[in-house]
């Protein structure tokens, strides 16, 4: 059992490509947790997608040994987590399982909107900041810069931040005393009854569920009979562990540690992160207050593209919640790509990643709709619906008004990208609350916009306008009345239900050209004409038309009358008219994801 005051927990954070990671590495190489055989790049990224595109995407907890430069000897509990504005969610777990936060800001950079957000994230939990300014050794670094933004902007003391360089080895020591110095040691009663916060899980193919706990107060044992206080659930601890980084099984775990435990759970939804785990003999009186549950934020239908595929997808998506308590689905059935799912997911990058690891992971063939996002709809007889697929939608006439979610958007920009940015933001009907200056050549813009303008290619826009320069964090606003209606798309008189779109009234028009337009391109051409519109309500707004392949039927009439010529076209003509009867036009993928391109 470890002395409380000898522990240190903290995460590490900052905005996307800052380097947390590079950063987590040197710190382990610091510690000696790993042999210089053992090292490589990413240590704490398991994920093959993690390091293929350079990201951390879950957040890893691992517990190190140091002993610092006045010869004690600490356990530092080390929380590397994601940067990027969908991983939010996995920042803020982490958070409550600790008592400090590095703030790693980038000298060339300076601060961007994460790391706005992820400071204020840290004030919420009321958690001890250490600032760090990393890549000192490159040739555009500007430390006293990004220094004076972090007093400005952040609001903390930095004349003694950390100045490091995580790619170099350069001033990790000097980091980790910190560290030691000024994060507070964890608080708690060892002789109290066991209270422990559940912060993350995942499934072990091997071991089953994974819970990964923090403990507040107690002791937490093997062969121990626990409770969880939020679903109620009872098993025995079976064992212990910890990460270093690989793990290793403990014989207990006691105030301000953090472990892992095998319970005998096999069902993947009997733990809740978040929860409060304690003693089913001996309970505490009152569980820890947890988190808010993440709320999905985009809306996509996912289908296998053999129908044959559904179970095999529904247990892939069972097995991938438990490691991703944000994504969720429910599931939905369409004419045009038969039984699928209607899933949620925190935004767009998030809605990639688990698309591919669905792909890779499980070898699944899958196809995407378009994504969109929850409306609130209240009908003539006052009840209120929340739809996520527009083809849900009740008729005009029972509608009495519609309302789309909103966010409050925080762009930082370089004042020379300021025109193209505010540009871009008026035309995805953005309303401007301020415009302040950080320094002579930044900007802070924070505006109010509908999600649904800014879900789906928002970010790459925003990143082409500023050449990469601008930064870009938002959180949710509530709800605000819209003036949105059903745009339907028509293949042959039918509507296809997967590309249904809800749409402001005065862009409706456009986006019906554009994407008739489109499907034209798209859809490959048939033995008959496929005419493509598209309507709002019965009112078509545009007409496409695919025309037929046509086969050369009068090759082998030659001479005699016109009359056999017109005989052989007219009967043609027949066949083609009954095959568009019962013809069926197969509707490639690209047709569902031509609905993200339009502008």
């Amino acid at each position: 059992m470890t002395d409380p005051s000898r522990i240190r927990n903290f995460s590490i954070v900052a905005h996307i490509d800052h380097g947390k990671t590079t950063l987590s590495d040197r710190i382990l190489q610091q510690c000696h947790a790993v042999t210089a055989r053992e090292m490589h790049e990413q240590m704490l990224d398991d994920m093959e997608l993690e390091k293929e595109r350079g990201i951390t995407i879950k957040a890893r907890a691992v517990t190190l040994r140091y002993t610092a430069r006045d010869g004690q000897d600490y356990v530092l509990n080390l929380i590397d987590t994601p940067g990027h504005v969908d991983f939010s969610y996995e920042v803020s777990r982490s958070l409550a399982a600790c008592e400090g936060a590095v703030l790693v800001v980038d000298a060339t950079q300076g601060v961007e909107a994460q790391t706005l957000a992820n400071a204020y994230l840290a004030t919420h939990h009321n958690l001890t900041i250490v600032p760090v300014i990393n890549k000192i050794d490159l040739p555009s670094a500007e430390p006293e810069k990004a220094r004076e933004q972090i007093e400005q902007v952040v609001g903390i003391p930095a004349d003694d931040a950390v100045l490091t360089s995580a790619k170099m080895g350069i001033g990790i020591e000097d980091l980790i005393e910190r560290i030691v110095r000024d994060i507070p040691p964890p608080k708690g009663d060892p002789g109290a009854p066991l209270k422990a916060l559940l912060f993350d899980s995942w499934y072990d193919p091997y071991r089953g569920v994974t819970s990964l706990v923090r403990i507040v107060d107690g002791k937490l044992e093997p062969r121990m009979k626990i409770r969880a206080m939020g679903t109620g659930l009872e098993t025995d601890v079976e064992a212990l562990g910890v990460f270093r980084p690989q793990a290793e099984d403990v014989p207990s775990l006691s105030v301000g540690e953090v472990g892992s435990f095998w319970g005998n759970i096999k069902d993947l939804h009997s733990t809740r992160i978040g929860d409060t785990i304690t003693d089913a003999r001996n309970p505490t009186a009152e569980p820890l207050e947890g988190f808010a549950e993440a709320k999905p934020m985009v809306f996509a239908g996912l289908f296998p593209t053999d129908a044959d595929e559904y179970a095999n997808l529904r247990d892939a998506m069972e097995k991938l919640r438990l490691n991703d308590a944000s994504f969720t689905f429910e599931p939905e059935n369409s004419t045009a790509l038969g039984f699928g799912f209607r899933c949620g997911f925190l935004g767009l990058l998030h809605m990639e990643i688990i698309q591919e690891r669905l792909e890779r992971e499980f070898d699944l063939d899958l196809i995407t709709t378009a994504p969109g996002v929850n409306y609130r709809v209240t009908t003539t007889k006052g009840e209120v619906l929340e739809i996520v697929n527009p083809n849900h939608l009740p008729p005009p006439n029972y509608i009495e008004r519609i309302e789309e979610p909103y966010i409050t958007a925080t762009v930082i920009t370089r004042d020379d990208f300021l025109g193209g940015l505010l540009k871009l933001c008026e035309e995805r009907h953005g309303t401007q609350k301020s415009l302040e200056y950080l320094a002579s050549n930044r900007v802070v813009l924070t505006y109010d916009f509908p999600l649904n303008e800014v879900v789906l290619d928002f970010y790459d826009k925003l990143k082409s306008i500023s050449k990469g320069y601008a930064s870009f964090d938002y959180e949710f606003a509530g709800y605000r009345e819209g003036d949105l209606i059903k745009l339907d798309l028509l293949v042959n008189g039918d509507p296809v239900d997967a590309l249904s779109l809800i749409v402001h009234r005065d862009e409706a028009a456009v986006k019906g050209r554009f994407l008739a337009a489109k499907m034209k391109e798209i859809i490959p051409r048939q033995m008959f004409e496929v005419v493509i519109q598209a309507a709002i309500g019965s009112k078509i707004i545009a007409r496409e038309q695919v025309s037929a392949i046509r086969k050369n039927v009068l090759a082998k009439c030659y001479g005699g009358d016109i009359t056999r010529k017109r005989k052989l076209l007219e009967k043609q003509k027949e066949g083609k008219k009954r095959m568009k009867r019962v013809g069926r036009v197969d509707i490639p993928q690209e047709a569902f994801l031509a609905v993200l391109k339009v502008e």
